[in-house]
């Protein structure tokens, strides 16, 4: 692994890191970027900016853990990360599916499945794609091809925690009334039994569903 270059994006230390594993593998050099400083962050970038500071500086590895969901843009986000990896090039990702638990880091819009990982890297070499055995989420392994022509991904929804359906997107609208609705049930929270709240959530996430 002596001439691997490895970027990792999303990469503050929050509950554990690849990093100090891969680094006493011999990576040639190991970059990760966040968009807040903290352990593990190198050099502050989003997902969004990777292409426009690294490229043409592609690495051999991209990983990213837990941080797709966050993206609001994710399909810009997913371009960079295949057009930051230079050929035969190797992308690791993990992220949330369907089932998992709204965890705003400061914002939470999006829920991915095996399927639509198949659809997204359709483009790259799929080599693993596979369920969380522990907890809602998936993981993805794949590589660039050496003639690499990307995916349009403009008409594929996902499963929005945000709007609690698939969309295409996720509006400013969107996230005020979620934030406005958590608000409301905080409220309700202090009046209401447990058992009559948790009936509500559920009457009103149906109504959403069929919005």
């Amino acid at each position: 692994m002596l001439d691997k270059k490895v970027l990792e994006v999303g990469s503050l230390d929050v509950n554990g890191s690849l990093r100090h594993d891969i680094e006493r593998a011999g990576a040639a050099s190991y970059l990760g970027v966040d968009v807040v400083p903290g352990s593990g962050v190198d050099e502050i970038c989003s997902i969004n900016d990777l292409c426009e500071r690294y490229v043409p500086r592609v690495s051999t590895f991209v990983i990213t853990t837990e941080l797709l969901e966050h993206v609001r843009d994710w399909r810009g986000g997913i371009s960079n990360l295949k057009r930051v990896l230079r050929p035969n090039g190797v992308l690791l990702v993990t992220t949330r599916s369907k089932g998992f638990p709204y965890h705003g880091y400061p914002h939470d819009f999006w829920r991915y499945d095996v399927e639509d990982m198949k659809a997204i890297f359709s483009d790259l070499s799929l080599e693993v794609v596979e369920r969380d055995p522990l907890s809602p989420g998936v993981f993805v392994k794949a590589r660039r091809p050496m003639a690499f022509s990307e995916n349009t991904l403009d008409r594929l929804a996902l499963h929005s925690v945000v709007t609690n359906r698939r969309c295409l997107n996720v509006t400013d609208f969107d996230v005020l009334f979620r934030r406005l609705r958590h608000q409301v049930r905080l409220l309700l929270s202090r009046v209401l039994p447990p058992t009559v709240l948790a009936g509500l959530d559920r009457r009103f996430r149906k109504q959403l569903g069929n919005g």
